[in-house]
């Protein structure tokens, strides 16, 4: 589809280690550049669906042949919901206790992997008079559970396109896949992480698309103009919708009839029924835009929702990073100040900080806060709840890490220890963003958060504790892995947080 960037998979451990510059001549490798078994499923993003995932999903599609572009695929019934729960959250047939099972067993592997590859480096010390669980370079503690197993998703963003049915204005997930060309768009109904309250919204969107003239944007280059729904929520029950609207070649007068006709329908329409706190309205021609790029236009409401967390109250911005699991982001954030250490002689380096929760948590307890984050909404949240909770020492930076990063260090270059949390998206952290941080010698402490460890992140663990390399301008000591603790906050789904503690 136009606007979609593929990755190209690295299929070799050679190509892993070799963008990471670790090793550079043949014959480092153990397995002299041949594929070990299990490599794919663990380093290649696929270590829950190599293990588990592939093998429960697998018993509802077995013998099923996939469809080119399908107009007709029989009734929506619940075997489509069940499909469709086994590919979102294929662990929902299973007990949660089982559940945390099977994700501490791979977080296990996936750390077992990690330091195979420490071994391997040659003057990294992985033996430590730290404790250590068994078999491990690291102390592995027990997985922390989620407060809230089903329902728990605060966000969460609804496609449009065909459904089982053949109906092209159908509102849910996908099943298939754009390369088979057989994707079909299923309701939500039966996903277990899914709170009523967005399945609800997400219906009368429907509702509200099969009673416009306009029809929806199922590829660019097709035309079409209604795209994709987001829903926000809060514990305390308000609610924030978000259309995504492709203008094509409208008119401005053409694009505020549509713009009225939306909110006409919920707030004086059907959808009143969704009782939403506010409705936001964006016009885009890409797969995604910012806020910068295309402005959310605020139909009705309250411009933010916001949350109780940690004795803060937190802004959110539609466009704004907050973890999906209210409940379990607080587990989550009192694990990392409690592995981070940070006292009242101590600065507290947030990177990719979001809305700025785990530095605003812990600001109380050390000398400063400095924030950086690439949303400018985020960074707006962060500094109006600094504002609103009476938080005086914090400071917050828009942009690109690896862009801000370097200066802002060597800024603080007073002898100060520094204590540094990056919590980056599934791409992990720009080289830069560990260069800046392996040469700055007042880093001491490293918490390392983790959604996606047998991705992206593993090439940063290693540039992290791999040996002083002047190629790559890792100058530097180089830091030791002494923790990790695995935080559930997605029940259902084979994802895991993990807090890595690294120090030097």
């Amino acid at each position: 589809m136009a606007g979609i960037k593929r990755r190209v998979p690295m299929h070799s451990p050679r190509c892993f280690l070799s963008r990471a510059d670790i090793f550079s001549k043949p014959g480092l490798l153990p397995w002299c550049g041949r594929k070990p078994p299990g490599w794919s499923q663990l380093f290649l993003g696929s270590a829950c669906k190599g293990n588990f995932t592939h093998v429960i999903a697998k018993k509802c599609q077995r013998g099923q042949k996939s469809q080119k572009k399908p107009s007709h695929l029989g009734p929506l019934d619940g075997s489509w919901q069940e499909r469709l729960a086994d590919v979102v959250t294929p662990l929902w047939r299973l007990s949660y206790e089982e559940q945390l099972k099977v994700k501490f067993e791979a977080q296990k592997k996936i750390l077992q992997r990690l330091e195979s590859y420490l071994q391997m480096l040659n003057g990294v010390n992985v033996t430590t008079a730290a404790p250590k669980s068994k078999g491990l370079c690291c102390l592995l503690h027990p997985i922390i559970p989620s407060p809230v197993i089903d329902g728990y998703r605060n966000k969460s963003t609804f496609s449009v396109n065909r459904g089982p049915d053949g109906n092209p204005k159908t509102v849910g997930y996908y099943l298939g896949t754009w390369r088979d060309g057989n994707i079909v768009c299923v309701r939500s109904n039966q996903l277990k992480n899914m709170p009523e309250k967005h399945n609800q919204v997400a219906q009368y969107y429907e509702v509200f698309l099969r009673q416009s003239p306009l029809e929806p944007c199922l590829l660019f280059h097709e035309g079409g103009y209604w795209r994709e729904l987001t829903v926000r929520t809060n514990s305390q029950g308000h609610t924030m919708a978000i259309i995504t609207f492709h203008p094509q070649k409208l008119m401005q007068e053409e694009l505020c009839v549509q713009k009225e006709t939306v909110k006409e329908f919920f707030t004086k329409g059907p959808g009143a029924v969704c009782d939403l706190t506010s409705l936001y309205f964006q016009e885009s021609t890409m797969t995604r835009c910012s806020h910068q790029q295309s402005p959310y236009q605020l139909l009705f409401g309250e411009p933010h929702i916001f949350e109780d967390l940690l004795g803060l109250k937190i802004r959110i911005s539609p466009d704004a990073f907050f973890q999906i699991n209210t409940s379990g982001a607080e587990m989550l954030y009192q694990t990392v100040g409690e592995l981070s250490g940070v006292n009242s002689n101590t600065i507290l380096l947030d990177i990719c900080c979001g809305t700025g929760v785990i530095g605003l948590s812990l600001a109380q307890y050390t000398s400063q806060v400095l924030g950086i984050e690439l949303v400018e909404q985020a960074v707006e949240d962060a500094r109006w709840t600094a504002a609103f909770n009476g938080i005086t020492n914090c400071e917050f930076h828009t942009g690109r890490a690896e862009k801000i990063l370097p200066q802002l260090l060597k800024s603080k270059e007073d002898g100060q220890l520094i204590v540094a949390v990056v919590n980056p998206a599934r791409a992990g952290l720009h080289h830069r963003v560990i260069q800046a941080i392996r040469n700055c010698r007042a880093i001491r402490t490293l918490v390392f958060v983790s959604c996606k460890p047998q991705g992206e992140t593993t090439r940063n663990v290693i540039e992290l504790c791999c040996p002083p390399n002047s190629a790559k301008k890792l100058l530097g000591e180089p830091f030791v892995l002494r923790q990790a603790v695995p935080v559930d906050l997605f029940p259902h789904t084979p994802h895991c947080e993990l807090v890595l503690l690294f120090t030097r």
